[in-house]
């Protein structure tokens, strides 16, 4: 069974800077592609970003275009996400999220990930 292990989240002021970071469980674990996902309460669950392990390709959802970066340690099995200008808006629970078969056309589809972190939460004061 592998598990994904979040870690990162905490309290910053608006303009500043976090970084999550995202361990899978098992090194042997091949995923096609990892990323993150948010969720703000009485809100949908909302894409941030993915990464392809084939070619390193990113995807970014369009509220965090330009402001957040992710990257991967293949080495580790380990995702970051680096959030820089943060917003107020961007409070939320941040979960990992992995797949070994998901295809291009569904990376930004939370549905389509088999395997998910436990959460973690971002809090942005203003």
């Amino acid at each position: 069974q592998v598990q994904l292990v979040e870690s990162g989240g905490g309290l910053v002021q608006a303009g500043g800077s976090l970084r999550l970071s995202c361990a899978a469980s098992a090194r042997t674990f091949s995923s096609r592609a990892m990323g993150w996902f948010r969720q703000a309460p009485g809100k949908d669950k909302e894409f941030v970003a993915t990464i392809r392990t084939s070619g390193g390709f990113t995807y970014y959802g369009d509220s965090v275009k330009g402001r957040f970066t992710i990257s991967r340690d293949s080495a580790t099995n380990t995702v970051y996400l680096q959030m820089d200008s943060l917003k107020p808006e961007d409070t939320a629970v941040y979960f990992c999220a992995a797949d070994p078969r998901i295809i291009t056309s569904q990376l930004r589809n939370s549905g389509a990930y088999a395997y998910w972190g436990q959460g973690t939460q971002v809090t942005v004061s203003s």
